[in-house]
């Protein structure tokens, strides 16, 4: 069964930073791109970045320059560090198996249960 936990939401102020983990299991890591999404309060899921097999990184363009995505094969973990953060990017944010960009659905991609993220003064 695949599994996907997210961790490391919270409140932050404006400016701040977070650091979003997510540890997979019960497929095989290293053959997945995997991504992550988010959904602002009454809006609908948005993709915000992937990254490769092989470690190529893809960023929306509202987080391109602020938000780094990574890997550890070896711990079969994806990371999103979180920086100059936005009140705009409080949203719940997911890890998701595979690569949000070619969905035209998001809600059909394989994710976990989300982590909260709100940034608030």
């Amino acid at each position: 069964e695949v599994q996907l936990v997210e961790s490391g939401g919270g409140l932050v102020q404006p400016g701040g930073s977070l650091r979003l983990s997510c540890t997979a299991s019960g497929f095989t890591f290293t053959k997945s791109t995997m991504g992550w999404i988010r959904q602002a309060p009454g809006k609908g899921l948005e993709w915000v970045s992937s990254i490769s097999i092989g470690g190529y990184t893809f960023y929306a363009d509202s987080v391109k320059g602020r938000f780094t995505i990574s890997r550890d094969n070896a711990k079969n973990t994806l990371s999103l560090q979180l920086n100059i953060l936005k009140t705009e990017d409080t949203a719940t944010y997911f890890c998701a198996k595979g690569d949000p960009r070619y969905y035209s659905d998001l809600s059909r991609i394989l994710r976990g249960q989300g982590t909260q993220v709100t940034v608030s003064s």
